[in-house]
């Protein structure tokens, strides 16, 4: 059984657009990081990159199913063509 630094909500995380990371500070000083390709790939385990310490990341997997470039996708409405 794995032991985890701690469990974090995907929510609490702060997201790099350019980078596609999730990142979240770790105790050492740098900042535990997970990519958005390996939430995608249902991944939870965000790793320090200075460290050993990990961390699990709680998120819904479907919401990140078939995402190629944006976090949450929001469907446009629909409109009647006349």
């Amino acid at each position: 059984m794995t032991s985890y630094y701690d469990e974090i909500e995907i929510e609490d995380m702060d997201f790099d657009e350019d980078e596609q990371v999730y990142t979240y500070p770790c105790p050492c000083g740098d900042k535990f990081q997970i990519f958005l390709e390996e939430l995608q790939d249902g991944e939870d385990i965000a790793r320090c990159p200075s460290c050993s310490l990990i961390i699990r990341v709680i998120y819904d997997p479907d919401e990140f199913a078939g995402d190629d470039d944006e976090t949450f996708q929001v469907e446009a409405p629909a409109v009647a063509v006349a």
